[in-house]
């Protein structure tokens, strides 16, 4: 097993000559120098110097090592350089998987105050809807993923293998047309969803579709779902046509302009909670750790 200090004393021996004067140049004495070539020597095995009274030679392997050990120095240098700069924050990489809503709304900030701390750490961002998002994290195709799980939702997903920084908890709001008969009582209290049950719908990603057939079962009816789409405006964009209703989460409301609809606050209360996963190894990195910060902030404000 090669040593770099070992390395660096045979550089020195073979520029200076001799044992003292490679001594004098790494700042050690000339018994220190001997010593390590001998455990060198012991390392590979062979000897790399010919000693003939004041004169020494490199031997054939001698030369080889000292040829290879430039660039070995050179790239350990290197290394270490490049660590002591992700770990620093003056460089380093982030891949940050979200789901639509949280990437209009928290993602912007979050990212744009990591950028102003450290600039040299790069963020990139794909999208993605639990539980795809979690499974790319525990595949180690991302290092942070912005997640979401509904409260008393049947077959959550269980997170105990990974490090969860809990974001906000996210009510679900209904929309209807601007001109329909609830939008004028809105101001006056919460609507029960029941009041909707003969409405048509219009549903959004699959997996708030299946929990808003499942809360509609619990209130005792099934909805008639006309329309579903992933697509929040387009959402927002048939009922202010006013082609249906729909619920969705307060979140992707404010990530989209409504125009044409109003929001009802309902009940019962349906509320998902929102928060940033890791691995326990990807949190000690100082990148993810400080993305991680800076989702809780921008979630905060």
């Amino acid at each position: 097993m090669l040593e770099a200090r070992h390395l660096r004393v045979l550089r020195a021996v073979a520029a200076t000559g001799s044992f003292s004067a490679a001594g004098r140049e790494l700042g050690c004495t000339q018994p220190a120098v001997s010593q390590q070539m001998k455990a060198l020597e012991t390392s590979v095995g062979t000897p790399l110097l010919i000693r003939s009274g004041r004169e020494m030679r490199l031997t054939q392997a001698g030369e080889a090592l000292v040829r290879h050990a430039s660039g070995i120095l050179a790239g350990l240098t290197a290394a270490e350089e490049e660590v002591a700069a992700i770990a620093g924050l003056r460089a380093g990489r982030v891949r940050l998987v979200s789901f639509p809503s949280g990437s209009s709304t928290l993602v912007p900030t979050a990212l744009a105050a990591l950028r102003a701390a450290h600039p040299g750490t790069r963020v990139s961002l794909e999208e993605a809807e639990p539980p795809n998002s979690v499974e790319l994290l525990r595949e180690g195709d991302c290092d942070v993923a912005l997640a979401f799980r509904y409260e008393g939702a049947a077959g959550a997903e269980e997170w105990d293998d990974l490090v969860v920084r809990p974001l906000l908890t996210d009510r679900l709001v209904g929309l209807v047309p601007e001109r329909h008969r609830l939008a004028r009582t809105a101001a006056a209290g919460p609507v029960a969803i029941g009041e909707l049950a003969a409405e048509p719908w219009i549903a959004g990603c699959p997996r708030c579709r299946g929990q808003l057939i499942e809360v509609c079962a619990g209130a005792g009816f099934t909805p008639r779902i006309d329309f579903a789409t992933d697509d929040y405006p387009a959402v927002v964009g048939l009922v202010g046509a006013g082609l249906g209703v729909a619920v969705l989460p307060q979140l992707a409301v404010e990530s989209v302009r409504p125009r044409g609809v109003r929001m009802v606050t309902l009940e019962p209360a349906v509320r998902r909670e929102i928060v940033a996963l890791t691995l326990p190894d990807l949190a000690q990195v100082p990148a993810v750790a400080a993305t991680l910060d800076q989702l809780a902030r921008a979630a905060a404000r």
